[in-house]
């Protein structure tokens, strides 16, 4: 893995626009030059995101925008938000997923009709980033999701784009891995990052669980306020990824309970074992 630390960090994070404030406190803390995703939410507007990319970038961190395909209503509303973000903060990479509406606001009913549009070519957009589902998702077949992850990764291997997996966070250390050891038996060795939540209230973690569509939620968890770590399951991810040589696999930390104590959290319990892997 040692070979890529350049390019792909070992950890990247997500914020929302109205949250970026906090990128700016924890900033002491957090690495230069992480990648930073800003989420696609559907209560703010795309001036909230790409002013949120214009700090990041500020900052010294890397925004990564999610384009969210079926939050956007036109052809017009891509140029819109991409043109605008990369004028703003000049993005070196983008996260293209499908997003939560079942119904499009517009004429894209998934990530692959966007890329499919030419969204690509017209942005120059030579770094891509899609989302994987190592646990499934409670609305869509497991056949459904493989074949559509197949698809898109040859679309981008055949745009000439490089290319990155992000997993939706989850519970289950052993589907992760062998998720990702059915990638490379497959002949698929992009960089993975496996989405993992930082401490946070327990009601806080069902909560998100649900609203992203993690197919096995983590109830029951006893008390609502009582913070929940993931360090057990962060022990069988490691242990998992040391057991197999499994190539790039690199984290994606959600910071539900606040980014100083997820990268706390991290620095402490992942990053030394996992750095030991390599």
């Amino acid at each position: 893995m040692s070979e890529r630390r350049g390019l792909w960090p070992d950890y990247a994070l997500e914020i929302t626009g109205k949250g970026i404030g906090e990128i700016e406190t924890a900033r002491p803390v957090i690495a230069p030059g992480t990648p930073v995703n800003i989420a696609f939410l559907g209560n703010e507007t795309h001036a909230q995101r790409i002013e949120a990319a214009r700090i990041l970038r500020r900052s010294g961190f890397e925004p990564v925008p999610i384009i969210s395909a079926r939050r956007l209503t036109s052809e017009d509303d891509v140029e819109t938000l991409i043109g605008g973000l990369k004028a703003a903060a000049s993005p070196q990479r983008f996260l293209f997923v499908g997003g939560d509406p079942a119904t499009a606001a517009g004429p894209y009913s998934d990530a692959m009709t966007l890329l499919e549009s030419g969204v690509l070519q017209r942005h120059g957009i030579a770094r891509a980033g899609i989302v994987g589902y190592p646990e499934g998702h409670p609305k869509i077949s497991d056949a459904a999701l493989w074949q559509a992850l197949l698809a898109k990764l040859a679309f981008l291997r055949d745009s000439g784009c490089e290319t990155e997996i992000t997993t939706q966070y989850g519970f289950d250390a052993d589907a992760i891995i062998g998720w990702i050891a059915r990638l490379r038996n497959a002949g698929i060795h992009v960089p993975v990052r496996i989405g993992i939540p930082g401490p946070s209230r327990a009601a806080t973690l069902i909560r998100f669980a649900r609203q992203f569509g993690v197919a096995r939620s983590p109830e029951p968890l006893g008390d609502p306020d009582a913070v929940v770590t993931a360090d057990r399951f962060a022990a069988r991810l490691l242990e998992g990824l040391e057991r197999r040589a499994l190539g790039n696999v690199f984290f994606h930390l959600y910071p539900f309970g606040g980014i100083a104590a997820a990268i706390e959290w991290l620095n402490r319990v992942v990053t030394p074992n996992h750095s030991a892997i390599d």
